[in-house]
């Protein structure tokens, strides 16, 4: 290779890789769940910029891109139950950043509005609710908390960002505390177990007397039939024949004929009965 072709060839490489440079420095990539803000020298565009491929001044404007996915974060609040109980819940809060905001968040809180905005007032909201409940109807209302909480959350943030949810993950209370609602729960079971019991005894019993006035008035009208009808005894022995056994039974009180027969034990169960 001649010698004097090796600056030319340092040129030429130099110059492409000036190109290179001036290339990627003049394009930007917004990728997808994204969005980009232009900066140029400091001041920031009033539109931003959706996802994919465009162009940009090289080394005066940068690209900032601001995540509008969904995102969830874990909050920690200290509250105090209205009976001035110490109650630790640990919460995760899903929030996102709406495009129409994506300039303002970024210009009042650098793109991500969670520890200045969303976590002081999430844990404002839930000491709000608490200090209305005691400690054992904290532990019981999780749900009702979480729903209250949430409420007041999406009225201090406003429309500046979504907050999708708030999952109470954790309750946590002194050691003291926890055994001593234990105990009142498993007291307030044990008494509507007592109390259940009690009510059930009463309804066996009452049904015992009503089955057994039932069996006394039977007793009345059967005795009342025989009687009123001394044939009702004669069909309650033909009723209870099986058929087998047959012995006389006399048909009038002189014993002068057998119009019946009938077995031995089934005319002694008849009559019992």
């Amino acid at each position: 290779m001649n010698p004097d072709h090796f600056p030319k060839l340092i040129g030429a490489v130099a110059l492409a890789f000036v190109l290179l440079l001036l290339s990627s420095a003049a394009t930007y990539v917004i990728e997808p769940g994204t969005r980009g803000l232009k900066v140029t020298l400091g001041k920031t565009a009033d539109d931003f910029l959706p996802e994919g491929f465009g162009f940009k001044t090289p080394f005066v404007t940068s690209i900032v891109t601001v995540n509008v996915r969904q995102r969830t974060q874990a909050v920690r609040a200290d509250c105090f139950s209205s009976d001035l109980q110490q109650v630790k819940i640990d919460l995760r809060v899903l929030y996102r950043v709406p495009e129409a905001a994506v300039v303002q968040i970024y210009r009042e809180f650098a793109g991500d509005p969670f520890d200045s905005l969303i976590a002081p007032r999430v844990q404002e909201a839930i000491k709000e609710v608490t200090a209305l409940l005691t400690a054992e109807m904290i532990v019981k209302s999780r749900e009702d908390i979480k729903k209250k909480a949430l409420a007041s959350a999406l009225k201090k943030i406003g429309t500046l960002l979504v907050v999708e949810d708030i999952v109470v993950r954790d309750i946590n209370l002194s050691n003291e505390l926890e055994k001593a609602i234990e105990a009142k729960m498993v007291a307030e079971q044990q008494a509507n177990q007592a109390r259940f019991t009690q009510v059930q005894t009463q309804v066996e019993a009452e049904t015992a007397v009503i089955s057994a006035k039932g069996e006394a008035e039977a007793i009345r009208v059967r005795g009342e039939a025989l009687r009123q009808s001394p044939s009702y005894l004669r069909w309650r022995i033909v009723e209870r024949w099986n058929g087998r056994s047959p012995m006389v039974v006399p048909s009038g009180p002189e014993n002068t004929g057998a119009s019946l027969l009938l077995p031995l034990g089934s005319v002694e169960k008849s009559v019992s009965q």
